[in-house]
């Protein structure tokens, strides 16, 4: 007797549509190792996403408040370390606000000059990598030896290339030499010329105008709510820029505009990282013209007079009483902060990079929290990936910019 199809009996849920869960991260390259996103699959399109956050906890916030101030300087290296410097600077700022400490002009125009060399570097490593999660690998190979320029002008400026520990409380720990500003000299000739022929790689390229266009968009106001900032922010049409907002460091000394997206999407975002290089070169390029401007002893000044926070020159311990008791207090953790509340930001590479610094009169802070945009940013992943492909959720990620170093301090 044959069998007929209504007689066979089927495994219980079959029919039913099926979904896959996929582990994207932590060992996905793009994850850094160090985040995971379970992503629910319908085929190739994901259906739901959830972020974890976690594999990478180093407690720099509860290790700084057991630091002399001088001594975070390194930990705030390892948040954005693609563009450290800001983050050297932002917390020296930040101290400097506490402390009541003034810094001369020349400072803070050479602390322009690595904050935007930091910004050229971190979007330079943004959207060449933007164009190698689209299948385009040309383009890296374009810049990143112009990020070796720049870290060879760090190297000059302190010693150190990628976790740089750059500048003190108060200004720079060395002048500036000569072979230093011949080195921004020569990028500041040839970087603009390669920068160029980048945008003529990938700005008009259909293929990665497809990838890109429609791809991990947000509102603005979805990007106010999740609290956005940076090139994320701008990108979806809101000119949020702590530079012209809330000016430090001179910035208001300086001529430059912001440039902002419409879409919120990868396409809109890796534009307006095109546009701010742009801009930085035209920073860099007017505050190194402020900087040849100083002559004779005015151009020695490299740091603020702030004695109880900034460590003599050897010669001088050697030599004298008061500095060899300056440097012992400082080296000791023996100097006390005022006590006092604080609030300070920069536009860091990647969106506003905020210290909270609260002392009560000791030789530590009393609690100290760092406002990484990264972390903000990771939040809205599963949402603007949702909907999408799996090969778009990629290059998503690597289009906001989300470094492993911000996501869990």
């Amino acid at each position: 007797m044959p069998i007929m199809s209504e007689d066979i009996l089927l495994p219980e849920g079959a029919g039913e549509k099926q979904t896959t869960t996929l582990n994207l991260g932590p060992t996905h390259p793009a994850t850094h190792g160090v985040f995971q996103n379970i992503l629910e699959l319908d085929g190739e399109r994901i259906l739901k996403a959830t972020s974890t956050v976690g594999y990478i906890h180093r407690a720099f916030e509860k290790i700084a408040e057991r630091r002399p101030l001088y001594q975070i300087t390194p930990l705030t290296d390892r948040l954005n370390y693609c563009s450290s410097p800001i983050n050297n600077m932002g917390w020296h700022l930040t101290c400097e606000k506490l402390l009541g400490v003034q810094t001369p002009k020349r400072v803070d125009y050479l602390r322009v000059i690595i904050m935007e060399l930091a910004r050229i570097a971190d979007h330079l490593i943004c959207n060449s990598i933007v164009g190698v999660d689209s299948g385009a690998y040309s383009g890296f190979l374009y810049l990143m030896q112009y990020r070796e320029l720049i870290y060879e002008i760090y190297e000059e400026v302190c010693g150190s290339r990628l976790t740089t520990n750059i500048g003190r409380i108060g200004g720079f720990e060395r002048n500036f030499t000569n072979t230093a500003f011949e080195k921004l000299e020569k990028f500041l000739k040839e970087y603009p010329e390669q920068l160029n022929e980048f945008e003529k790689l990938f700005k008009r390229n259909r293929i990665f105008m497809e990838r890109t266009i429609g791809c991990g968009p947000i509102s603005a106001e979805r990007a106010l709510n999740y609290g956005f900032t940076g090139p994320n922010l701008r990108a979806a049409g809101i000119d949020y820029d702590v530079r012209v907002h809330t000016p430090y460091s001179s910035y208001q000394d300086f001529e430059f505009t912001i440039p902002v997206g419409t879409t919120g999407d990868c396409y809109d975002r890796f534009l307006v990282r095109q546009q701010e290089m742009w801009q930085s070169l035209s920073i860099i390029t007017q505050a190194y013209k402020k900087v040849q401007e100083f002559k004779g002893q005015e151009a020695e000044v490299y740091h603020a007079d702030t004695p109880a926070y900034y460590l003599p020159e050897k010669k001088d311990v050697y030599t004298k009483m008061e500095a060899l008791i300056w440097h012992f207090k400082i080296i000791m953790g023996e100097t006390a902060i005022p006590p006092g509340e604080v609030y300070h930001a920069v536009e860091g590479a990647n969106g506003e990079l905020g210290f909270y610094l609260i002392s009560d009169g000791g030789r530590t802070p009393y609690r100290l929290h760092f406002r990484r945009p990264c972390f903000i940013y990771y939040q809205a992943f599963p949402e603007l990936v949702e909907g999408g492909l799996l090969s778009d959720a990629i290059i998503t990620m690597s289009s906001l910019n989300l470094i492993a170093g911000e996501l869990d301090a």
